[in-house]
């Protein structure tokens, strides 16, 4: 199971990671921005579009991820809670295992599902108020 941080911004994703990129070095794996997403996604207004839908960066053993927030999945993110904590487990049961217990006396954002990426994925909110993302490759069944 590995255990990487996932970063929220508003509109500044692209700056913030190319800082990061100078700071650690590296290659972005992948930077996709929300008017590459999925043909069935909700229709964003023209000035989100360009907005990051997700980036990652590895850096040494790790990967640091994020993207911007838009209008057709909730508000721009606030200062202490933006950022959730990225779960990648072994296999569907261990992403059930886990997401099941984070959510117990917390709320879920949304369930475990198959994503057009190629994950299985899901994330919640503990009881604790710590935001999680919780997923598998769908090759691991």
């Amino acid at each position: 199971m590995n255990l990487n941080a996932y970063l929220h911004f508003d509109d500044n994703c692209r700056e913030a990671f190319e800082f990061y990129r100078s700071v650690f070095g590296g290659e972005f794996d992948p930077m996709l921005t929300f008017a590459e997403g999925p043909p069935d996604m909700p229709d964003l207004p023209d000035h989100e579009k360009q907005r990051i839908m997700h980036v990652s960066l590895p850096v040494r053993n790790g990967v640091l991820m994020g993207s911007d927030s838009c209008s057709a999945f909730g508000g721009p993110p606030t200062v202490g809670n933006n950022f959730s904590i990225s779960i990648t487990a072994d296999d569907r049961a261990e992403t059930d295992r886990v997401f099941s217990a984070l959510a117990d006396g917390g709320s879920v954002e949304m369930p475990p599902q198959d994503m057009f990426w190629g994950a299985y994925f899901g994330m919640c909110t503990d009881r604790f108020g710590v935001n999680w993302m919780v997923n598998c490759g769908t090759q691991a069944h």
